[in-house]
């Protein structure tokens, strides 16, 4: 009876262990979709012709959420106050359009202004997510991509980067 009991505790503790370590391999080697915004180095994100961006294969979960609520209204019109009393709008502004993005991240819960978003977050450019915000303008860099209401008919991705000069530089702790 002792020696069975010896055993099945053996057998338990080497299940477990096992577990333990098939669970944690994915996560060393690098596997997946990373839930961890502390992954690699960022990788970049893909514009289609289309005008979808598509997050790198290493992106965080957070990340990848929102890239997919830009995507969502990226065919919208810009509309001055757009998304602000909502975050479901026909139109967006360059404050929707960026609180419309961070929500998606679940990195916000109401719609901000843009010079509200120049106090959001923390201080200095993130590792995946980047807002630059001023009194007048905001617009974000993810995975390489800005999202911005200006050169384009509404909210859109863009390849090329602008001046930042004049706005602040902030960025959800983590990302």
């Amino acid at each position: 009876m002792v020696q069975r009991t010896a055993m099945s505790l053996i057998a338990a503790f080497l299940v477990t262990a096992a577990v333990f370590l098939l669970i944690s391999s994915p996560a060393v080697a690098g596997g997946g979709v990373s839930t961890s915004p502390k992954s690699e180095k960022p990788g970049k994100a893909k514009l289609l012709k289309s005008g979808k961006a598509v997050p790198p294969d290493n992106a965080p979960k957070r990340v990848v959420k929102a890239i997919k609520a830009a995507n969502e209204i990226r065919k919208t019109k810009y509309q001055w106050g757009g998304g602000h009393g909502s975050f479901n709008d026909n139109g967006y502004d360059c404050s929707g359009a960026v609180s419309y993005m961070l929500r998606g991240a679940r990195m916000l819960k109401t719609p901000m202004t843009s010079g509200s978003l120049a106090r959001w977050g923390k201080k200095r450019k993130g590792k995946w997510i980047t807002v630059y915000a001023n009194a007048g303008h905001v617009y974000a860099v993810l995975a390489g991509l800005r999202w911005d209401t200006s050169g384009g008919p509404g909210p859109r991705w863009h390849k090329d980067m602008r001046s930042r000069s004049g706005f602040k530089v902030r960025h959800y702790r983590g990302y």
